[in-house]
């Protein structure tokens, strides 16, 4: 039997069309051959140089030969493997993602994907009309699936890595302002089916599938406090009870005394598990889809703008902040990984906030220093 090859071994040798070639061992197949990568040059001082930066992009590799599966095809089995333990609304995201990647480089072979190929389908992507939110979801998945290739040996390094991404851009969050908080209000008060879902929504700012994944086993009424464990979802027609989108979103939250009360008096009427069960089957929790379409009604009647129903949860975080909560308290309530997320999202608060603070600080400036020695306030 042949003797092994050892990693990084390799030769030079001139071709028959007058071109040197250098190659060296970077992995074995399942038979213990050889798997080579080759450089050439013209001539064998041109050669030298490449064949040693090979060598050393190489350093430490043991590729198996699935290193040269198609790239569609490492991803769908990456997926397979990976998806076990995501959010099923997780899954569809990169599938979704999968799907815009493979129109550019399925075929290409794992090893042989360079970060200029990664660079060119996330401009092409950007130039075929999608956000830049979209592209940056892109690149976390194909990131993550290539770093799974290099834990599997199918590649050397990442190409993902310190690809150029477009600026991270916020869309502008959607609130009800104050006039027209008071009219939802007044409006919800004449839907009794469903006022205290959207009560509960608009002083606790929870997302929508966890809202209607809430048992009573989760509402402490002695301490007021609500506990959330699950969300609930309806893919291709079937209830998914799952886990909150990230791991902070395992939260407590100290209701307000008008939210406890709430739901201590909704506890005595309610018979059902759920705290929100479905109008149809009180064994099943209320459908998202169901609680979207009440509050489309609802601001139509009221004549108020055509808004998300996370709009109601901006609107809470809205007047969290300007009521003086702390990003970081605020963060914790609403489930955010951490709180400059928080920040980022509603700049349009803190801004305001920044100003009036900027305005008391310039009063008493002027009121100790005198107009003429603050300057900077003009």
């Amino acid at each position: 039997m042949a003797k092994r090859r050892a990693n990084g071994d390799g030769l030079m040798r001139k071709r028959s069309d007058g071109r040197w070639e250098g190659r060296i061992v970077v992995g074995h197949k399942e038979n213990g051959k050889p798997i080579f990568k080759s450089v050439f040059g013209r001539t064998q001082k041109e050669l030298l140089p490449k064949l040693e930066q090979l060598r050393r992009d190489y350093a430490g590799a043991d590729l198996t030969e699935e290193c040269r599966m198609p790239l569609g095809e490492w991803l769908e089995q990456w997926l397979l493997e990976h998806g076990q333990r995501l959010r099923p609304a997780t899954v569809d995201g990169y599938r979704y993602c999968i799907r815009l990647i493979n129109q550019h480089l399925a075929a290409v072979p794992l090893d042989q994907l360079k970060k200029p190929d990664v660079q060119k389908m996330y401009n092409a992507l950007l130039d075929s009309g999608l956000s830049s939110s979209t592209v940056r979801s892109v690149h976390m998945m194909l990131h993550e699936a290539m770093d799974a290739a290099v834990r599997k040996n199918l590649i050397v390094r990442n190409p993902t890595t310190k690809a150029t991404l477009p600026k991270k851009e916020y869309a502008p969050v959607q609130v009800l302002n104050n006039e027209q908080l008071e009219r939802f209000l007044n409006e919800i008060r004449s839907v009794p089916a469903w006022h205290d879902l959207f009560y509960v929504e608009l002083t606790t700012g929870l997302r929508r599938g966890e809202l209607c994944g809430l048992r009573w086993e989760d509402f402490d009424e002695s301490a007021g406090r609500l506990c959330v464990r699950r969300t609930i979802s309806y893919r291709h027609g079937k209830l998914c009870v799952g886990e909150p989108k990230t791991e902070s979103g395992v939260r407590s939250i100290l209701l307000p005394q008008s939210t406890a009360d709430l739901l201590r008096n909704r506890k005595r009427t309610v018979q059902s598990e759920w705290i929100f069960p479905a109008q149809s089957d009180s064994n099943l929790p209320v459908h998202p889809e169901s609680a979207f379409n009440a509050f489309k009604r609802i601001l139509k009647k009221a004549d108020l703008p055509d808004l998300p129903l996370h709009a109601l949860r901006h609107t809470f975080s809205t007047q969290a902040i300007a009521a003086g909560v702390d990003p970081k308290t605020l963060s914790s309530i609403l489930g955010h990984t951490n709180a400059s997320f928080t920040l980022n999202t509603y700049t349009h608060v803190t801004s305001d906030m920044q100003k009036h603070a900027s305005d008391i600080i310039g009063d008493m400036a002027e009121t100790i220093l005198g107009k003429d020695l603050t300057p900077w306030l003009n």
